[in-house]
């Protein structure tokens, strides 16, 4: 495999976006806080080859097994550690363009994770199909004083062009385990609410009946002005 991780004391560091790399960085550059462990996913929408991940320590589902439960040996159903909701997906839109770093032109992209204070950063300018040019910085983490809380700070800043920026974070609840033997999903929604600046969403676990809430409140800054 290519080596393509910067050496460095603290940090692990990743220069320059290589699509076909993207699901090992992923895997690489994940945080953890012993409650839940998230995939170092991108905000913005990702067409491009990648896997979602979110987990929520102790919550299993028993997925029933391909190989087939009567041969000797076999068991019925292997405890599967289940996808959670995705709570670090932000929507962006340049005008009525979306931000997609599979479908745009990216430069000076540089990745860090901060071992030492726990921090995942993400730099990087990208250039859509329309012209238009922004740079981006984003910095996610886990909490570990308060082992339930993740937090991000997302900045677009627009170089070439006077336009509307969008921004929507969403909660995702309707996920699934890419290795599913089935196909399944394995979740049903228990309840939700939204409103200007907080939304939250409950899932249940189908068989184990594991409920977990994820919940998200918003800050919207303009040049540092709330």
């Amino acid at each position: 495999m290519k080596n393509y991780i910067k050496a460095d004391e603290w940090s692990i560091i990743e220069e320059g976006f290589d699509p076909h790399l993207n699901k090992i960085s992923e895997s690489i550059f994940s945080l953890g806080n012993g409650r839940m462990g998230q995939r170092a996913n991108f905000e913005e929408t990702y067409s491009g080859d990648t896997l979602l991940g979110n987990y929520v320590a102790g919550v299993y589902y028993p997925d029933k097994t391909r190989v087939g439960w009567w041969k000797n040996g076999y068991p019925e159903y292997f405890a599967k550690v289940l996808n959670a909701a995705n709570w670090v997906g932000i929507e962006v839109k340049l005008d009525d363009e979306i931000l997609d770093l599979a479908t745009a032109e990216v430069s000076e992209f540089k990745r860090v994770l901060n071992m030492h204070a726990g921090v995942l950063e993400r730099t990087f300018t990208a250039k859509l199909r329309s012209g238009k040019i922004v740079k981006v910085k984003s910095t996610r983490f886990c909490s570990i004083a308060d082992d339930e809380v993740g937090a991000i700070r997302y900045s677009i800043k627009p170089l070439n062009f006077d336009g509307k920026i969008t921004l929507m974070p969403f909660i995702d609840g309707d996920i699934k385990n890419q290795d599913s033997n089935y196909d399944e999903k394995f979740w049903t929604l228990v309840s939700d609410e939204i409103n200007k600046t907080e939304a939250y969403i409950k899932l249940r676990t189908k068989k184990t009946e594991f409920e977990v809430c994820t919940g998200s409140h918003i800050e919207l800054y303009k040049n540092s002005d709330k």
